[in-house]
């Protein structure tokens, strides 16, 4: 199996629907997602079988969404399509699809989903992306909030055992590390990557960093982190640890790349991500191969920005196969982080905040 990687330059910087994803101090400023219905505040209806999740290997936002609903037993209820590479218009393209197109949906590029949904839409067409397959109209890319849908209102839907990923006792606390986790760790990277200012890509880095150590303290005594309970925010969190060290980190400007602390430098957080990767249901073959651990046919590694490397760094997936240890760990689920001193019960009453029930 091969699959088709998005090259983009290092440093480059999009246009997103906003204008320039970037602040005037250089630091990056990612485009909002354009399309939020829900399924939990009825502007969706949930129907098995009417949605295609159209997501990317190599993407973490859509690499959340794939293991969500594999742990959830939903492959029967919400069919799955994969993009590779990109076309002629920079938007991505069905190209491993036979005759680059895709087979449920009949498009050879996601941007003619988004453009359905509104004619002359000018935005990136984004992974993931959940398209109604009557319509071939996308109804929603909003992947801060997809996969807590899936963890609630598709639970008719969830195999017999499936983990209760989104409790409703940890909610408030579940949302409040959920947005630390977006801001400094899954787009931590990109804050490096996209700086166009030295200043600015140097304190990205110390933000992500000191962040990584704050979640190696916490992992110690809980084998997750809300303690024995796997949650949303587990995925949240293991999307970036798995891709860091293999492909993030390659990418960043020489200025920072050789010094930047690395997953494997911090041994609880690097014996939890490995734990999380042996667990049935985040990885598969397709997903080891974009993660830079396993080779592809020509038995380069994937890098950062689908930039080839050799194997120099030895058997990848031994490493990540060794035992984790982490088995006899439980832990509380109270912790000094976000919420810790009893804020999360305000949480609830901030702005534009939609409960799920």
């Amino acid at each position: 199996m091969s699959t088709i990687i998005d090259a983009q330059p290092r440093g480059a910087v999009q246009e997103s629907i906003n204008g320039p994803e970037q602040t005037d101090d250089g630091a990056f400023k990612r485009q909002p997602n354009r399309f939020t219905a829900r399924f939990s505040t009825g502007e969706l209806p949930v129907k098995a079988g009417r949605y295609r999740l159209v997501v990317s290997a190599v993407c973490g936002w859509s690499r959340r969404q794939i293991i969500v609903r594999r742990l959830l037993g939903l492959e029967d209820a919400i069919s799955i399509s994969y993009v590779s590479g990109r076309g002629d218009d920079g938007g991505w393209v069905f190209a491993d699809q036979p005759g680059g197109r895709d087979p449920v949906l009949g498009f050879k590029r996601l941007n003619d989903a988004y453009r359905t949904a509104e004619p002359g839409y000018r935005g990136r067409g984004t992974v993931p992306a959940l398209v109604d397959t009557r319509t071939g109209a996308v109804v929603t890319n909003d992947y801060h909030t997809l996969s807590l849908e899936l963890e609630t209102a598709w639970k008719p839907f969830h195999r017999a055992g499936a983990p209760d990923l989104y409790p409703k006792d940890l909610r408030p606390r579940i949302d409040l590390l959920n947005q630390q986790l977006f801001d400094d760790v899954n787009n931590g990277p990109y804050k490096v990557l996209f700086a166009t200012s030295p200043e600015a890509a140097k304190v990205a880095r110390a933000v992500f960093e000191a962040r990584l150590r704050d979640y190696d303290h916490r992992l110690a005594t809980r084998r997750y982190l809300f303690g024995d309970r796997l949650t949303d925010s587990d995925i949240r969190l293991w999307v970036t640890l798995a891709s860091f060290d293999q492909t993030y980190v390659t990418g960043y400007p020489e200025a920072v790349r050789d010094t930047a602390l690395r997953v494997r430098d911090l041994p609880n957080l690097w014996a939890y991500a490995r734990d999380l990767f042996q667990r049935p249901g985040f990885v598969d073959e397709r997903d080891t191969e974009a993660l830079g651990i396993t080779p592809g046919p020509d038995g380069s590694y994937l890098g950062g920005f689908g930039e080839a490397t050799d194997a120099a760094s030895g058997d990848r997936l031994a490493a990540w196969s060794e035992p984790a240890g982490r088995e006899g760990l439980s832990g509380a689920d109270a912790t000094a982080g976000p919420g810790g001193a009893g804020t999360d019960q305000y949480w609830a009453f901030a702005p534009g905040r939609v409960p799920i029930v």
